[in-house]
């Protein structure tokens, strides 16, 4: 059987590590049998590099990402590459992002958590990429969570603020343009964060009434997403051999 390699971002900020290692804990209960390891491109230990140095044989690497950009065609893919070719017993199967499948369930399911209320206008945080098509996804998930909730949702790439938060007080200004007398962020993020908390704090400093939604985290929906991945992946991997 392959080892499911769940791959994140990884971040400074030790929440984020805490919920990842709650995401590999529900992913285990969901795949019992298989071997479920965490790496991180970045930031946090251990390293992708590092964990695959470790393993032999079938692994199938699902990337915790909602957008498919850099990371996931560029940075993992070269990682691999390179562990690989240092170890030829080693066969890697990376899967499409976990975005693959709407997180839009666990967004709409964190912000009724969060109290939210039909006056309310979503701030929806994510984290932007060079990538268009990646960030054209993001946005239309913004859409798809709108639709869900019957509520306008702006869509906010936390890594593209402008000059003292002047994307916040524009996405603000049009939250409130379409009647919004109270804004909910809604965190298309992992786990909680330095970008999350930025957001937060240009808010506070705008003295703009708010709830503030958890993050996807180890919500069912990211767990079956990874499953999904891991199982298509796996089945894959059969029919190649055959």
């Amino acid at each position: 059987m392959s080892t499911l390699l769940l791959v994140a971002h990884g971040s400074r900020d030790p929440r984020f590590d805490i919920t990842a290692r709650r995401v590999v804990d529900a992913v285990r209960v969901a795949l019992p049998g298989v071997r479920v390891e965490l790496a991180y491109l970045d930031l946090t230990a251990p390293l992708v590099a590092d964990v695959l140095a470790d393993l032999t044989g079938e692994v199938v690497a699902v990337p915790l990402l909602f957008g498919d950009g850099f990371h996931s065609k560029v940075d993992l893919p070269a990682l691999i590459a390179d562990a690989a070719a240092a170890n030829p017993s080693l066969r890697v199967r990376q899967t499409p992002v976990v975005g693959r499948y709407s997180p839009v369930p666990a967004l709409a399911d964190r912000l009724v958590e969060s109290g939210l209320s039909p006056r309310d206008g979503v701030l929806m945080t994510a984290v932007g990429s060079s990538d268009p098509g990646s960030d054209a996804s993001v946005i239309e998930r913004g859409h798809e969570l709108s639709g869900v909730i019957g509520l306008p949702v702006h869509t906010l790439f936390a890594t593209r603020f402008g000059r003292d938060g002047a994307a916040v007080r524009a996405a603000v200004r049009s939250l409130a343009a379409a009647g919004a007398e109270r804004i909910a962020v809604s965190p298309l993020f992992l786990s909680a964060g330095l970008l999350s908390d930025r957001v937060e704090r240009y808010l506070d400093a705008m003295n703009v009434p708010m709830i503030v939604a958890g993050p996807v985290a180890e919500h069912a929906c990211l767990i079956g997403a990874v499953t999904r991945l891991y199982a298509a992946a796996a089945v894959d991997s059969v029919h190649t051999v055959v």
